[in-house]
């Protein structure tokens, strides 16, 4: 990372084009700022500047150097804000939207170290359906921040914190595929099933797997509640598809196991917490970071084999109406 001062005179060396009028703005010696630039070249094997003429111009790297030192300040600046905003804050609330099949697993456990943390602030948690009920909430102020899966890239909503969960088999402890580290379609094909039914964005994934082998299943039940399919699995020999986060709480506690499915290892939900591009409450950031810290705790998916072009579309989401499963 570059350092502060030397990202300040970078800064105002491409403003003004000249080390010498930097200089003067800034009210230090030019020489202090060429030493630091040419520091800077030197460590990187290439100009910055192309000195042949009246102004200094950037070069190609120079260009790649000074926008990620740009990016850098406003990181900086930012975050500045947000603390003294923190030193004045005595109580107040923060509103996060969520969908209704997160709530029982990661949420709890975020909000109650955020509550320890920050006793005089209120967490109100509202329930959503869809993603595009979630951001529309965060658009329009009514939530700072948003939790749910593979939302659609809107210019007004900023991706704060992203992870992938593989699809896997749920299964209760004592089942007989819990100690696997790896199953195929066939092995759960030889128990009942529970599936997310044809509401969920999950489901297609299964049938087309299912189809492509060619195999014959029989099922429990089809829900779109994934609380329903958590106790299910928990009371009964039947499989579930689910992923990680999807059953933090129960895998810590030691009630279910989660083996990653080799057929679906292309497939991988992304969870993301999100927020708006406007200024952020810095209630809200504290807590996006605590999901954060817990989403990395939580989120294991196994190898996700997929194509170069496939990472990179999930990594801006797809542009499809998620569910709570």
């Amino acid at each position: 990372m570059l350092h502060a001062r030397l990202l300040s005179y970078l800064d105002e060396v491409v403003r003004q084009g000249s080390i010498r009028k930097a200089a003067e703005r800034l009210n230090v010696a030019a020489s202090a700022i060429s030493r630091q630039i040419l520091g800077l070249e030197q460590d990187l094997g290439v100009p910055l500047f192309d000195r042949s003429g009246r102004r200094l111009v950037l070069t190609a790297a120079g260009e790649l150097v000074i926008r990620h030192v740009r990016e850098t300040m406003r990181d900086m600046n930012r975050t500045l804000s947000l603390v003294e905003e923190l030193k004045g804050l005595r109580r107040g609330s923060v509103t996060l939207a969520l969908m209704s099949g997160l709530a029982a697993n990661i949420i709890p456990r975020a909000v109650v170290e955020f509550r320890e943390a920050n006793p005089r602030v209120d967490v109100r948690l509202r329930l959503m359906t869809t993603g595009d009920q979630i951001l529309d909430a965060v658009e329009r102020g009514d939530a700072e921040l948003g939790l749910g899966f593979d939302f659609p890239r809107r210019p007004t909503i900023r991706v704060a914190h992203s992870a992938l969960g593989r699809l896997g088999a749920v299964v209760n402890p004592r089942h007989p595929l819990a100690q696997e580290s790896e199953l195929r379609l066939a092995d759960c094909a030889a128990f009942p099933l529970v599936l997310a039914d044809t509401s969920t964005a999950i489901r297609p994934y299964i049938d087309h797997a299912f189809a492509s082998l060619s195999l014959d299943y029989r099922t429990i039940a089809e829900t779109n509640s994934i609380e329903i399919m958590r106790h299910v699995a928990m009371a009964s020999d039947g499989v579930v598809f689910l992923t990680p986060f999807d059953i933090e709480a129960e895998r810590r506690d030691g009630r279910l196991a989660y083996v990653p499915i080799h057929e679906f290892s292309r497939h991988a939900q992304r969870l993301m917490v999100v927020e708006s591009q406007r200024k952020p409450n810095a209630l809200a950031s504290v807590l996006a970071e605590k999901l954060k810290t817990m989403i990395d705790e939580a989120g294991y998916a196994g190898p996700i084999a997929m194509p170069s072009n496939e990472t990179a579309e999930l990594a801006i989401a797809e542009d499809t109406t998620p569910t709570d499963a």
